[in-house]
């Protein structure tokens, strides 16, 4: 595979992730622009600085959101496809950095979120009593409600941190945390491999999947906000 069409193909791949912030590189994508230039950079590296930036993207995601490691994730597994690297270890350098960064920042929230909580501005955004019912819904709900939130934007940073504040057991966490990882980051490695042989199929399946995914993020967020009204005017009066 030549490295045009290493490019043409990584342009459709960045489509499937509207909740990421790539809207530069869309943007220089439809200008033809830095996007090609991108993917020739990123095919001409070594494959073991291939396998750190995208475990790097996929650390960097629980703490900046917005980081569309998904995408990287899925460039990855396309580079391997042609030769350029393995699935087998783009898969684990993803899953390893992912896990490791959650746990990392479940950690500082263990540490360091209940004094957090106790500042100004943590009591601005959740209040003792906010907090207290965040711990029953984590007693209740801890464990499937972080592997779902692994499949969701947004939710995949902010699950860990509040189960940290809350003082969830690690043995709680690590388990649907690694198992929803290791299917989502499996599912895109081997979904990327294939790509070669049926891009375009996988790029339609992954926009219609991104959207169902972010309509239903953009749904619990809005209860979560109604939730965190609600809970605050109550406490108020």
């Amino acid at each position: 595979r030549t490295r045009d069409s290493a490019g043409s193909a990584g342009k459709r791949a960045l489509r499937p992730w509207p909740w990421c912030w790539s809207t530069g590189w869309k943007a220089d994508a439809a200008a033809g622009g830095s996007l090609d230039a991108f993917l020739e950079w990123l095919a001409g590296l070594p494959p073991i600085l291939i396998y750190l930036l995208i475990g790097a993207g996929a650390a960097v995601e629980n703490v900046i959101p917005p980081v569309p490691a998904d995408t990287f994730v899925l460039l990855g597994a396309f580079l391997a496809e042609s030769g350029r690297a393995s699935p087998w270890i783009v898969f684990l350098a993803t899953w390893v950095c992912n896990v490791a960064s959650a746990v990392g920042v479940y950690w500082l929230a263990y540490r360091y979120g209940n004094g957090f909580f106790t500042t100004n501005v943590g009591r601005w955004l959740l209040q003792p009593r906010q907090l207290q019912q965040v711990g029953h819904f984590y007693a209740r709900w801890g464990t499937p409600a972080i592997f779902v939130s692994r499949f969701l934007p947004a939710f995949r940073a902010l699950v860990p941190v509040f189960a940290g504040v809350t003082r969830v057991p690690l043995r709680t966490v690590i388990l649907p945390l690694s198992l929803a990882s290791a299917l989502w980051y499996g599912a895109l490695v081997y979904l990327g491999a294939m790509a070669g042989r049926n891009w375009n199929a996988i790029v339609a399946f992954f926009e219609r999947a991104s959207m169902a995914l972010l309509l239903v993020a953009a749904v619990l967020l809005a209860l979560l906000a109604a939730w965190w009204w609600r809970t605050r005017h109550r406490e108020g009066g």
